[in-house]
């Protein structure tokens, strides 16, 4: 967002989404950085969240904000840190020209819907042996994500589709760049996220995206029950 203080600047928010066990989604609060946010920031943050309730949480997918996995490990010490595939697909794309995308993407598919980490690494050697002296940055970006991106691998299909799929965070940040985009810029930080917190209660009045959410959750809630025996009651 665009804060006014003294001059205009873009300050980062940002917005965590939990899934309960039910299927229910729920935003569990808007915090504003200055965008150089650690793990001590982090920590205050996931450290809130747990005093207002949450006392466990199966799977996080988060973006590699620095300071995060370790802060999320710290909270909840039995959480699974995943990054999300959806955007480290999408950072690939950012180191290569735009004419080998479609290419790259079909090689990357193997290495992501892979059955196991030992045939999503042999994918992965033969995507480098194909594009790594071409763009080393690329190879380096998923060797950096690899250890947060293989937990991915171990779970079911149902699971892996739940944790894969940013559509729900997506359409939720597409909501909130309309309202924010609609006012140009903010007199204050407290200003910005009052925007946003009514722009959040106002994303599914009806409560019918809410509903289907929650039919589509149930063959993922067997597979979390099974794989993660005893946490889900």
């Amino acid at each position: 967002v665009k804060v006014r203080d003294g001059q205009v600047t873009n300050r980062p928010v940002y917005v965590a989404i939990g899934v309960s066990v039910n299927g229910e989604r729920d935003i569990l609060g808007l915090w504003a950085g200055d965008g150089g946010e650690g793990a001590k920031f982090w920590l205050a943050v996931l450290t809130e969240v747990k005093n207002r309730g949450v006392e466990d949480v199966c799977i996080t997918v988060c973006d590699g904000l620095k300071g995060l996995p370790e802060a999320i490990s710290t909270v909840w010490e039995r959480s699974v840190v995943q990054t999300c595939i959806v955007h480290l697909i999408r950072n690939t794309f950012r180191y290569a020209a735009r004419q080998y995308w479609d290419e790259m993407s079909r090689d990357l598919r193997p290495v992501y819907t892979a059955p196991s980490e030992g045939a999503a690494k042999e994918r992965f050697v033969e995507f480098c042996a194909k594009w790594g002296r071409q763009y080393p940055a690329i190879t380096r970006l998923w060797e950096n994500a690899w250890s947060e991106f293989v937990p991915f691998l171990d779970y079911d299909v149902e699971i892996r589709r739940v944790i894969c799929s940013t559509n729900a965070i997506e359409s939720v940040n597409a909501r909130y760049r309309r309202a924010v985009r609609a006012r140009g810029h903010f007199p204050t930080e407290q200003a910005a996220l009052k925007c946003l917190y009514l722009a959040t209660r106002a994303l599914d009045p009806t409560g019918k995206g809410r509903a289907r959410w929650a039919t589509r959750w149930k063959p993922a809630l067997n597979a979390f029950a099974i794989t993660f025996e005893g946490r889900i009651n």
